[in-house]
């Protein structure tokens, strides 16, 4: 993961409707009628935030096959996947630096 999409996953997740969202989509496929009432937002709120979900690839959204109009939105594990490998990489660098600085310490 490059540097601009972890900046961008961050960027998206800033906004606590976005995250809220995130989370629901993580219990399952939602209507954006569905987001918009459990999070308190207006169906012109929820559509743009559920843009810029799906522009930065957190969401996915698909068609009801027995009504084109209806779109589901589902959670698009992929990119917190990748976010997760990051986080892994720093925290195994810093767990590396506190740990040369304890042994240091302790011979000196």
């Amino acid at each position: 993961m490059t540097q601009a999409q972890v900046d961008r996953f961050f960027e998206v997740l800033a906004d606590p409707t976005r995250r809220q969202v995130v989370q629901l989509l993580g219990e399952g496929p939602q209507r954006a009628g569905q987001l918009a009432s459990a999070t308190g937002s207006s169906s012109p709120a929820m559509s743009r935030h559920l843009r810029i979900l799906l522009e930065a690839g957190l969401v996915a959204d698909e068609r009801v096959p027995d009504d084109a109009r209806v779109r589901l939105f589902r959670l698009n594990p992929e990119p917190v996947v990748a976010v997760q490998a990051w986080l892994d990489q720093v925290q195994a660098h810093w767990r590396e630096q506190l740990g040369a600085f304890k042994r240091h310490v302790e011979n000196s």
